[in-house]
């Protein structure tokens, strides 16, 4: 692991880069949000490409508020009104869209400093959530192990609370198989191994039902380009402006399995997810428009990345028929998702 400073937060806490080289792929990762700054992988022509967005200055990454490549928590995507119930107490979190909490609210884990030590294969980065931060309850350790082993880069997720909590921690990872810059990817083609998916209220808050995918545009149960329907008069996507949607992985959560495929059309480079978490939200980087300047000065529109973000589902503590998120003293949250790379 090679480590260097990468600048200071505005509260002029020190932020080191970690950079992770296996010969196959080369990874970077922030000790700011546990953030993922980088992810170089060979193309179909024999080049390589950098295929994760991102800043090349501390001052960019703090500006943004896309959540650019970083572990977001205690709760990855929203929560309803910014409240839920447990054991008969509501609880009440800081709201950061609109009258709703997302990705952990204004100062969660994406705007934190991580600690970092070297592991074998990888870098463990590690968070202490004090009791009452952004509102929840208990003090939570958490952990996220970057890990390269072969063409893969393997996330491993653990967490621990001295109360009963909610925790869903997820990479909030931008991704463009031509390589960051290279404008749009809606060009790729993207796969789905899910049948159902849960459909949202204006707002993007789920209605608590699973539909199926069949019929509509958001069946991507075969590979099919993303652009293709991206714009289709169909309620779902005209409520988030595109995709921004949870579907629910097929199989069962907890094993590792099949989540995704995505494939760079001028690249060759392919990206298969693997995940023992129970969702995941494909977003189309429908409001990607107005970061800084992003890595070598490019200039990062709307839709010029995919996001695919595996997770247990939006507002879930909310939902008691959605998988539990909740989290009790003397157990480990503990998930793993695989990014895989390959060419065609």
């Amino acid at each position: 692991m090679e480590r260097r400073s990468f600048g200071f937060t505005r509260d002029k806490q020190p932020v080191d880069i970690l950079t992770l080289d296996n010969g196959q792929l080369r990874c970077s990762v922030l000790t700011y949000g546990a953030t993922l700054a980088a992810l170089s992988v060979p193309t179909a022509d024999g080049r390589r490409v950098d295929v994760a967005l991102g800043f090349d200055s501390m001052e960019a990454y703090q500006e943004q508020d896309k959540f650019m490549g970083a572990i977001v928590g205690r709760y990855a995507n929203r929560i309803a009104g910014g409240r839920f119930s447990l054991e008969g107490k509501t609880y009440t979190l800081e709201l950061n869209d609109g009258e709703n909490h997302l990705h952990g609210g204004p100062t969660g884990f994406a705007n934190r400093g991580w600690t970092a030590e070297e592991c074998p294969g990888g870098v463990c980065l590690r968070y202490n959530s004090k009791d009452g931060e952004e509102g929840y309850p208990g003090a939570l350790s958490a952990s996220i192990t970057y890990r390269l082993e072969g063409s893969s880069l393997i996330l491993h997720y653990q967490a621990a609370a001295d109360r009963t909590t909610v925790c869903n921690l997820t990479s909030h990872a931008y991704w463009n198989l031509n390589g960051q810059g290279s404008g749009s990817a809606m060009g790729h083609t993207l796969t789905l191994f899910a049948d159902r998916y849960t459909p949202v209220v204006p707002g993007s808050i789920p209605t608590g039902a699973l539909d199926a995918v069949e019929g509509t545009p958001m069946d991507f149960r075969t590979p099919r380009v993303i652009g293709e329907r991206v714009d289709e008069p169909f309620r779902q996507l005209e409520l988030c402006g595109g995709y921004d949607h949870n579907w629910v992985v097929n199989g069962q959560p907890g094993t590792l399995r099949p989540a995704a495929r995505l494939e760079g059309e001028k690249s060759g480079v392919v990206l298969e997810v693997e995940t023992t978490l129970p969702g995941v939200q494909f977003y189309s980087s429908n409001y990607l428009d107005g970061c800084p300047a992003g890595k070598g000065g490019a200039r990062y529109a709307r839709r010029d990345a995919v996001c695919l973000e595996t997770q247990f589902y939006p507002d879930s503590p909310n939902h008691p028929d959605f998988p539990s998120c909740v989290l009790r003293p003397g157990e480990t949250w503990d998930h793993t998702t695989v990014f895989r790379f390959s060419t065609k």
